[in-house]
């Protein structure tokens, strides 16, 4: 949702991009803006606690099935995933890149029209146990 930029929220999209043969699906379990879930967080690597909310989530049945459907999606076709923050390092999206990079797949950044930009692991991503986890010392 934005409320600078009223055409790219949900309802918006929902209703202009089919004339482009553009399929938009809204799924909340990949949605930003979470709350604190666990006080024993084990991504200590983040430091801010938006971030950690979002990667605590990422731990969950959640966020796994909606991760699941996302990669379904792609796998039929040309999929990109967005949110109301345009810059991909400020946003939940570079957690959810970091996912989809640590579990195999390619993630590319669109940032206007200059070139995409292959999307690389914050050093702190860790896969352990087959869940992604942020460990070492992170100053954002």
């Amino acid at each position: 949702m934005s409320r600078r930029l009223p055409h790219f929220n949900r309802e918006a999209l929902e209703k202009s991009l089919p004339a482009f043969g553009i399929s938009y699906v809204w799924m909340k379990g990949l949605g930003g803006l979470r709350k604190k879930i666990r006080d024993d967080s084990p991504n200590v690597g983040l430091r801010n606690q938006s971030f950690r909310n979002y990667a605590d989530h990422m731990l969950t049945p959640e966020f796994h099935d909606a991760i699941t459907e996302l990669i379904g999606l792609a796998e039929k076709s040309r999929t990109a995933y967005m949110c109301a923050e345009r810059v991909y390092f400020r946003c939940h999206r570079m957690l959810v890149s970091d996912w989809l990079v640590a579990n195999g797949h390619q993630v590319l950044h669109i940032n206007g029209a200059g070139p995409l930009k292959q999307h690389e692991l914050l050093p702190e991503a860790r896969l352990e146990d087959g869940q992604l986890m942020y460990r070492g010392d992170r100053l954002f």
